[in-house]
């Protein structure tokens, strides 16, 4: 009886143990299954096995010092593609590989790394790309400050941006062109004697053509050889929160320079140079600046435009909010003799001026040689409003020289309150010539009150015709 119990007792668990076994391998088969069929959730800061990390066939390869390979990540070092850095090595082709590796990748952004400088020898950086590429300015751009290693193709532009689009420069850098041999005169007449010396010819520091949607933000320019932001033939142009310098004696040294560009907006910057802040030439249109200081230079030009007899029409200007300082002049128009064409629907509102030489300026008779011809024709002057301009000058309250032969008309002075600087004894009378429209009081001093006359049919009729060439 006891041998036949414990036999019952063995047999018992020998079911138990294989019916367990059974169990737990049809619910392995089945959540082996479940795994290869419903998609895992994802938890954050999941760890590894504790074998991953420690076998080498799994370790993650190095980064390289710089940011991630080019051909893996939307971030383009220029250090990644060769550059130094060192202010004294030529990095331009680097820059410019970093540039056609970026140019192909969506959302790409090419690096100048801070506190690092690069030599940069005259280079284009050509689209069209990939939209939303952005050039990170953090280091310091140089150009070369030897006026005689500088080829004859070179010395139109330093860094020439051409067919872009969609496209963003900023960062907390500097663009450097190094233009102090080239303001030289010693350095002027040694170029000369070279055969491939162009006379007046000298590089613009950043130059845009033909390019659209293009933005430039936060970065410094300093001392170009001639103008240091310029648009040529583009359109869509955002520039905001720039700096811009380069000393009183940099001659021809623009700002920014506007040429058959339409769609602009430049605000909040500060820009200060040998000749215009900004300077806006023939074919520009729906132009808006506001928010700029200017000091030093020739303030804020319109021109000059029909120079040699040319077709220059610009119209839709709006310039409001300028504080300007110890300028030349302060908002200006200015034409050649002998030019055709229009400037109309031009708006300068709210500038304050501090001890400018000549706050309000039109200029039919610009020349910039000591003696030019005298010439009937005229780029025609139509709808122009001077609207609260305040401060003190110095020289001059207000110019207006207006063609013989075409008049200025539908020209508004509103708002007008302009003291002699402290310390200077310039003139106290308003020169207005040939120039038409209506005023509106305040005006300081009164003589601006009897500055424009009253336009007949006549004088619009010539307007009018001039108007059509546009």
């Amino acid at each position: 009886m006891g041998k036949t119990c414990s036999l019952l007792v063995v047999l018992t668990l020998c079911v138990v143990v294989v019916i367990a076994f059974s169990f737990t391998s049809v619910e392995a088969r089945r959540s082996s299954h479940m795994k290869k069929t419903k998609p895992q959730k994802h938890h954050k800061h999941r760890s590894p096995p504790p074998d991953f990390e420690s076998s080498p066939s799994h370790q993650t390869p190095p980064l390289p010092p710089y940011g991630p390979f080019p051909t893996q990540s939307s971030i383009f070092n220029v250090l990644s593609f060769g550059a130094k850095g060192d202010g004294i090595s030529d990095d331009s082709e680097a820059i410019v590989a970093a540039w056609k590796a970026a140019c192909n990748v969506p959302l790409a952004t090419v690096e100048i790394p801070s506190e690092y400088k690069f030599l940069i020898k005259p280079i284009t950086l050509q689209g069209p790309c990939m939209p939303h590429l952005v050039l990170q300015i953090d280091g310091t751009l140089i150009a070369l400050p030897n006026v005689g290693a500088w080829s004859k193709s070179s010395l139109y532009q330093w860094i020439n941006f051409k067919w872009v689009h969609n496209f963003t420069i900023k960062g907390t850098g500097t663009v450097d062109g190094q233009g102090s041999n080239w303001w030289s005169l010693s350095q002027v007449q040694h170029i000369k004697k070279r055969s491939n010396y162009i006379p007046n010819m000298k590089p613009t520091a950043l130059r845009f053509y033909a390019s659209y949607d293009v933005t430039v933000q936060d970065i410094t320019i300093i001392n170009s050889p001639l103008c240091h932001l310029k648009f040529d033939s583009s359109n869509g142009v955002k520039v905001n929160n720039v700096t811009i310098s380069s000393p009183e004696n940099s001659p021809n040294t623009d700002g920014i320079h506007l040429q058959n560009t339409q769609n602009v907006e430049i605000h909040h910057s500060n820009v200060g140079c040998g000749d215009d802040c900004v300077s806006i030439q023939t074919g520009c249109s729906n132009i808006h600046v506001h928010d700029i200081n200017c000091s030093p230079g020739h303030g804020i030009s319109l021109g000059g435009l029909g120079k040699d007899k040319s077709i220059a029409c610009v119209k839709d200007i709006v310039v409001e909010h300028i504080n300007m300082q110890s300028t030349l002049y302060g908002v200006r128009i200015k034409t050649w003799q002998g030019g055709q064409g229009s400037v109309k629907n031009v708006s300068f509102s709210d500038i304050q001026v501090s001890d400018v030489k000549v706050p309000i300026i039109i200029d039919q008779y610009y020349c910039d040689k000591n003696h030019c011809k005298n010439q009937t024709g005229a780029v025609a002057i139509n709808g122009v409003k001077f609207d609260q301009i305040i401060g003190t000058y110095s020289v001059q309250p207000i110019h207006l020289a207006c063609s013989s032969g075409i008049p200025c008309t539908d020209v508004d002075l509103i708002n007008i309150q302009l003291q002699q600087s402290p310390g200077y004894r310039g003139f106290q009378q308003a020169l207005c010539y040939n120039s038409f429209g209506k005023s509106q009081a305040p005006l300081v001093p009164s003589s601006i009150d009897y500055c424009l006359g009253r336009s007949g049919n006549a004088v619009k009729r010539i307007t009018k015709s001039h108007d059509n060439i546009c």
